[in-house]
């Protein structure tokens, strides 16, 4: 297990030098990973690479390789690639290959994905959408995709009540009428649902998604938590999974278990902005201000523009009662956003611990205007004569 943690961290890593257009380094470290272990995953994400690169020669060897280890794994690649090329009939080929294999994408991904762009007037492209490569059932569970993300949840439900009426024995449908809840709000039915589903498929990626959006949706790290862990110990390439454990983590207490994922996460994405602060509000919380203020201080340095990083620090700075670190802090974040009406209680407070009660009154007046009704009591206590 610990073996298959550290291929995917391998793939993590070599995901985010290409995304950052370092497709050398990416490829670099993917050929020691494969020297360690032949599985298909670090031959498609070479190639993706390889294409960034540029070579397209390499990148459809990295497929066939993916190929040879696990049917059809490397179709779909295939298929971009040849697209990519402008060749309209070898990209239907193996994209015909794809949806007849367990690595079958959703309609609406082959749709987005730019890679088809050049091909999208092609004869063989509209002859391949002539035939009906999805059930019913698929199809309307995209509708439903669609709507709810659309915010049309009516319409979600209509398709849902005919799709049930024709195919009610379909397990799908559970899931569909899951993420109907889930959009609703009504969690505990989505938790229940779920959680049989998992039980029955317990690697079914989409099925534990679900469940864990639902238990944060619910206020149940515990059972988020958990979910999350089953994804990242069943090998889904998310680091994003991390982030989502540690918050989890950070609600129940955890402060350890939290430092661990989003310091893990900081390995892969070493400039990420909600992973620092993250970090720096978890060290606050374990009690080591001075390590979160490093945190802090190195997300600014990164997010010179962002408000919300000005008042990471500023907290840190009010916890340790550094009143006139916070005001300078607490002040830049308001020049950026001035609608922050928590910013200007707190600042407000620190102006009063500096024995600036006239500026302080002034701050907690612009925090009551914004609608903060926490500022009454310093109000009542420090600006009436």
């Amino acid at each position: 297990m610990l073996f298959g943690q550290q291929m995917v961290d391998n793939i993590l890593k070599a995901r985010a030098l290409t995304e950052a257009g370092k497709p050398e380094l990416a490829i670099s470290l993917l050929n020691g990973a494969i020297n360690e272990s032949k599985d298909y995953r670090l031959f498609t994400e070479r190639a993706e690479a390889n294409i960034l690169k540029g070579d397209y020669s390499a990148a459809i060897a990295d497929y066939n390789e993916a190929n040879k280890l696990a049917s059809s794994a490397g179709e779909y690649g295939l298929s971009r690639i040849y697209s990519l090329k402008g060749d309209a009939a070898t990209a239907v080929y193996h994209l015909e290959l794809s949806m007849n294999s367990q690595y079958k994408k959703s309609e609406k991904d082959i749709i987005l994905d730019p890679a088809f762009t050049s091909i999208d007037n092609r004869q063989e492209w509209r002859q391949f959408w002539k035939k009906d490569w999805y059930s019913d059932t698929e199809k309307s569970i995209s509708e439903i995709e669609y709507y709810l993300s659309a915010g049309k949840n009516d319409q979600a439900k209509d398709v849902f009540s005919e799709i049930k009426r024709v195919h009610e024995s379909d397990p799908d449908l559970l899931y569909a009428e899951s993420l109907i809840n889930l959009s609703s709000g009504n969690f505990s039915e989505v938790i229940k649902i779920m959680t049989g589903l998992v039980v029955a498929d317990p690697g079914n990626e989409k099925y534990l998604r679900t469940l864990a959006k639902a238990q944060v949706g619910a206020a149940d790290p515990v059972g988020a938590s958990n979910s999350f862990s089953q994804l990242i110990s069943s090998g889904v390439a998310d680091a994003g999974l991390l982030l989502q454990r540690a918050e989890c983590y950070q609600k129940t207490g955890e402060t350890e278990k939290a430092l661990i994922d989003v310091r893990k996460y900081l390995e892969i994405y070493p400039d990420n902005q909600a992973a620092l602060s993250m970090a720096g509000k978890v060290e606050a919380r374990s009690g080591d201000n001075l390590k979160a203020l490093q945190y802090f201080s190195d997300n600014l340095k990164l997010h010179p523009n962002d408000p919300e990083c000005y008042v990471d620090r500023a907290n840190s700075y009010f916890i340790s009662k550094s009143w006139d670190m916070a005001i300078s802090d607490y002040s830049m974040s308001l020049d950026l956003k001035p609608a922050n009406s928590d910013a200007w209680l707190n600042k407000g407070i620190a102006l009063l611990n500096s024995g600036k009660a006239d500026d302080a009154c002034h701050d907690f007046r612009r925090a009551f205007r914004l609608g903060n009704k926490r500022v009454t009591d310093y109000i009542s206590r420090n600006c009436i004569k």
